[in-house]
């Protein structure tokens, strides 16, 4: 277990800045309180990244695994010298902080923990992407916001390489994911990937010959985006009587208004892989059905 702080007074290694002073005037509102404040902290939250990659990469499984950790780590390797030479350009100082040894017992804890530091990041970037207002300063939060997303997607890959989040819901947290990657790869019937108080997303899988099950939502509208495979799509008033139809296939939506009953197929000859977006909500928190029978059962269990 990591838990105690270090002190960094100047960098990590000697570097040549990357911006030249001449380009970051130090006006009242180039360096503001509130920016240089905003770039200490990347500094800080950067050299806690490099000390908690690099402990994470020796604990990874394989080689395939260590170089993905070390491709982040080499990231915020650059991330945190720009940052310093930032700070450096405009303070005329060397920055002073502490770093967070974040503990962590397993790699897999540590990718979890990986896994949400780096939608933190995304978010504290873009804050401080919007707050800056000189173009170096703005470009290098620019710069790190991107690849905090790219991180997040890449862990995401792995956790799910893994096997940990299969029945992982991330609602009430901000999340980022590349959807349709997590749609894809998603083999169970239905898995809530997010839910929150006022909207639901759940990833799903229609075997072949099958289908969603004619429903009907009263209180509840639906989006459905078909991410790859194709379907025959029908909706009506009446249960007896679907007389709007229309053929889907990769890229294609679906919006179903509440009260409409309403059965999606599986037409073509592969898993029908796709998304869907509740308002509000309509499943409970964290539901995982690997097959519809168990999807049915579930239903017919929570009505009774």
């Amino acid at each position: 277990m990591y838990n105690y702080p270090n002190t960094y007074i100047t960098p990590f290694y000697a570097n040549q800045p990357f911006y030249n002073s001449n380009f970051l005037p130090r006006s009242s509102q180039e360096t503001s309180k509130e920016v240089v404040e905003a770039i200490l902290n990347g500094i800080k939250g950067e050299a806690t990244a490099i000390d908690f990659y690099s402990r994470l990469a020796n604990l990874a499984p394989n080689q395939d695994r260590k170089m993905n950790i070390l491709h982040v780590l080499e990231d915020e390797t650059m991330h945190w010298r720009q940052l310093t030479d930032l700070y450096i350009n405009l303070t005329g100082t060397q920055p002073v902080y502490q770093i967070e040894q974040i503990p962590f017992h397993s790699y897999r804890e540590g990718l979890q923990k990986a896994y949400n530091a780096e939608l933190r990041n995304y978010e504290d970037y873009r804050n401080s992407y919007l707050l800056a207002q000189n173009s170096p300063v703005r470009d290098v939060f620019l710069r790190a916001c991107n690849d905090e997303t790219e991180h997040a997607n890449r862990l995401w890959q792995t956790l799910r390489a893994e096997g940990m989040n299969e029945s992982t819901d991330y609602g009430g947290e901000p999340f980022i994911v590349n959807i349709d990657q997590a749609t894809k790869q998603n083999n169970n019937f239905r898995t809530a990937l997010w839910t929150g108080e006022h909207l639901q997303v759940t990833l799903m899988s229609i075997d072949v010959g099958e289908d969603i099950g004619l429903e009907l939502h009263p209180d509840v509208d639906q989006f459905l985006r078909v991410e790859e495979g194709e379907g025959l799509v029908m909706m009506g008033d009446q249960k007896e009587s679907l007389d709007f139809e229309g053929r889907v296939k990769d890229d294609y939506a679906i919006m179903i208004p509440a009260g409409k009953w309403h059965n999606l197929i599986n037409t073509g000859d592969k898993p029908l892989k796709l998304y869907s977006i509740y308002a509000p909500p309509e499943h409970p928190f964290g539901t995982v059905h690997q097959t519809k029978a168990i999807a049915m059962a579930a239903e017919e269990n929570h009505n009774h």
